[in-house]
């Protein structure tokens, strides 16, 4: 019987941008490594490419893709005056962009040919997706509409014993939103999932 692969980070993860914590994005990596090369993941949210790195390695050992999904002008907490919000994060014309970052990012891990990056929402790409797929991170918007919209484009698109795994799941909204915990809770209500991982603010569900 073969080892599983072991995680070895090509790049400083602590000096890319993100919210990730290193024990969420081990869970992210064996999750990525359970794929087979016919299943690709998606990720919803890629922000600097933190979680990107975790799934795109992941991906990389099991030879499959990782599709990136951004469009990288950053959700409502990250426009200026918000909470999140990074001045660094602005580009020539003074608007919020992180995809300079993130491509930085997918360079240094030596990720180009692991990772297909998409500049669009992800409802929109959902539309477009022709077959079954094998891992869905959804880590983007954090209103209810944007989480439920993401929720509701790629439930049905996960193939059975494919994984579903959701960010920022907090039980109280003193320590976050609680759109991420709304979307968790469908999922479970749904009869279509079973939770396999918790990790922080990680959960990761397996579609029956």
């Amino acid at each position: 019987m073969s080892q599983p692969p072991t995680l070895s980070l090509p790049i400083d993860i602590d000096a890319v941008k993100g919210f990730l914590s290193h024990a969420e994005g081990e869970a992210l990596f064996r999750c990525a490594t359970e794929l087979d090369h016919a299943a690709a993941a998606v990720e919803i949210g890629s922000y600097c490419g933190k979680s990107t790195v975790y799934l795109g390695l992941g991906c990389q050992a099991t030879k499959s893709t990782l599709f990136a999904v951004d469009h990288h002008r950053g959700s409502e907490e990250h426009q200026p005056g918000e909470m999140f919000h990074d001045p660094e994060l602005l580009d020539d014309a003074g608007a919020f962009s992180t995809l300079a970052s993130f491509r930085r990012t997918l360079s240094a891990a030596g990720l180009d040919d692991t990772v297909i990056p998409v500049l669009c929402s992800s409802a929109q790409f959902a539309r477009v997706w022709q077959s079954p797929v094998g891992l869905v991170f959804i880590d983007g918007g954090h209103s209810l509409d944007a989480a439920l919209l993401d929720y509701r484009s790629w439930a049905g698109l996960i193939k059975a014993g494919g994984r579903l795994a959701i960010h920022d799941v907090y039980p109280g909204s003193e320590a976050g939103g609680q759109a991420p915990i709304t979307v968790y809770r469908l999922a479970r209500a749904s009869g279509l999932f079973r939770e396999i991982v918790s990790v922080d603010s990680l959960r990761i569900l397996e579609r029956l």
